[in-house]
């Protein structure tokens, strides 16, 4: 299939997926006589692929990783559940430093709503945020 067809059936604009064999995330196709791409139905399953692990916050280095050890007929599911774990304690640090920021938007909602303007440094841009 052509890469319009491929693009076409995976959501992934042309674009991507020539970016995605420049970067080899997604092996280069084999080429039609007058040199088109023929994708097969293997690139259906790897885009797909690529698309769901970046989705769930891998990098595409990460990706490209994994296809590389799959390929290499390696079983990249403990690799995979490593990757995965590690994104989650990076989400929960990130949850964590939102937390702190929230907490922080409101006290200085609060100071805010308790400051008179009249009372405000003129030097200053804002009493709000110091």
């Amino acid at each position: 299939m052509r890469i319009g067809e491929l693009a076409a059936l995976t959501g992934t604009p042309p674009k991507t997926i020539r970016f995605y064999e420049d970067i080899r995330v997604l092996p280069a196709p084999a080429r039609t006589a007058s040199q088109y791409r023929d994708y097969d139905q293997t690139a259906v399953s790897q885009l797909r692929f690529i698309r769901a692990a970046q989705a769930l916050g891998l990098s595409l280095g990460e990706i490209r990783e994994v296809i590389s050890f799959r390929d290499r007929g390696e079983t990249v599911c403990a690799h995979v559940a490593s990757l995965l774990q590690r994104r989650a304690t990076e989400l929960d640090e990130r949850i964590r430093e939102l937390q702190r920021l929230r907490d922080e938007l409101v006290r200085l909602a609060g100071r805010a709503r308790r400051l008179d303007p009249r009372n405000c440094d003129p030097s200053l841009v804002c009493h709000v945020i110091p």
